[in-house]
């Protein structure tokens, strides 16, 4: 009976984990730091996809809030190159070439024309 309740988890953990490798970061120092404490907790898609609202302010207190909140288990000696990595790689005011593709706004067509 417990091994009929065991299947289907292990069916869904395994398939969540294989989704995850094709998220992939932006690579400079720090992307180890950030994908072994993150992804304890959520998905890292979730990086790009707060990427256009969080300065470095804004990702030092998502950093906080994960350690005080929802206590994720982050050294205290890590979290400045974790906030480092985030707010140059995926911050407001990342350099544009090294932010991940967005699409193009509605109504809007590369090269300005229609």
């Amino acid at each position: 009976m417990r091994s009929l309740f065991l299947a289907p988890v292990l069916l869904l953990s395994s398939a969540a984990l294989a989704d995850e490798s094709a998220v992939k970061l932006v690579d400079r120092p720090g992307r180890d730091l950030v994908e072994a404490n993150c992804i304890m907790c959520h998905s890292l898609d979730y990086i790009p996809m707060n990427s256009v609202f969080l300065d470095r302010k804004g990702w030092e207190a998502s950093v906080a809030k994960m350690m005080k909140v929802m206590g994720a288990p982050i050294d205290e000696a890590d979290v400045p190159k974790i906030v480092d990595y985030l707010a140059e790689s995926y911050g407001k005011k990342a350099p544009p070439a090294e932010r991940p593709a967005a699409a193009p706004e509605a109504g809007k067509v590369e090269g300005g024309k229609r």
